[in-house]
C-alpha cells in the first residue's frame, strides 16, 4: 500500500521522536514536530496504524513498528544521500540543501537511490555529520557528544550539528565552526554557561550555550 508524502513525513517525524528513548510518544509531541493541530495528528495516526506502520493507543501514545522503522530509515537514507550529492557534486552550501532534500526523499525508485549511493562512493555521513543508513537500514554507530559537555582545557573536533536551520548553519560558517574544525574550551562563564573557545589553535571567540549544545564533537 503506497504512502503519500505527508504520511511519509509523519513516519519520519515519529521515528526521530521515538528513536531518542524508544518509548511511547504523545500526540502533542508529534503535533509540535509537524507544526499542526493535535486533531489532525490523531486522524493521521489512525491511518498509519491501519497500514501497519505504528502502534497507537489512546492515552498511551505511539510506538514505531518494524514496517515503520524500515520506512523511516529509507527516507533518512534518501534525504541524506541527496544532501550529500548536492553539496559534493552540485556545489550547494550545507545550509541550502535541507528543503530540497525534503522534496527529493519522496522519490520511490530504489535503483536510483542505490546508484546514487554508489556514485557518491557509499558515504557514511551527510554534510551535517548525520549517519546515512545503508540499503539494509544499518547505521554507522556514532561516538560523539556535545560541545557544551566538553571540559575546560579539552580539545575536540566538530563532527555534526543537531540543528539544521539555515540561520544556524550560516552562523557556524561565519564563525568558522564547520565540520572538521578543532576547538578547545578556554573557559565556561558561570553566568549563562557561554563558552570561550579557541578555534584551530589560534582564533578565540565566545559562543552561547545554545550553540554549544547543538554542535556534536568527537576526540581529535
Amino acid at each position: 500500500m503506497s504512502l503519500s508524502s505527508t504520511e511519509e513525513n509523519y513516519i519520519k517525524a515519529i521515528y526521530k521522536l521515538w528513536g531518542k528513548e524508544q518509548q511511547a510518544i504523545s500526540t502533542n509531541s508529534i503535533a509540535v514536530a509537524m507544526n499542526t493541530a493535535a486533531a489532525s495528528v490523531t486522524d493521521m495516526l489512525k491511518k498509519l496504524k491501519e497500514k501497519g506502520y505504528i502502534n497507537h493507543q489512546k492515552y498511551k501514545g505511539t510506538k514505531m513498528l518494524p514496517k515503520g522503522i524500515c520506512c523511516a530509515l529509507l527516507l533518512l537514507r534518501k534525504h541524506r544521500l541527496w544532501e550529500t550529492f548536492m553539496v559534493e557534486k552540485l556545489n550547494f552550501n550545507w545550509d541550502e540543501v535541507h528543503i530540497v532534500a525534503e522534496q527529493l526523499e519522496h522519490i520511490q525508485s530504489e535503483q536510483l537511490i542505490d546508484s546514487l549511493d554508489a556514485f557518491l562512493g557509499f558515504p557514511k555521513y551527510d554534510p551535517h555529520g548525520d549517519p546515512i543508513p545503508d540499503k539494509n537500514g544499518n547505521i554507522e554507530p556514532l561516538k560523539q557528544t556535545f560541545l557544551s559537555e566538553l571540559e575546560i582545557g579539552a580539545k575536540a573536533i566538530i563532527v555534526g550539528v543537531k540543528e539544521h536551520s539555515s540561520p544556524f548553519l550560516q552562523y557556524l560558517e561565519k564563525m568558522h565552526l564547520i565540520l572538521g574544525t578543532q576547538v578547545e574550551v578556554i573557559t565556561v562563564f558561570e553566568y549563562d554557561s557561554s563558552l570561550l573557545i579557541k578555534i584551530k589553535n589560534s582564533k578565540e571567540c565566545t559562543i552561547s550555550h545554545k550553540v554549544a549544545k547543538n554542535l556534536f564533537i568527537s576526540a581529535p
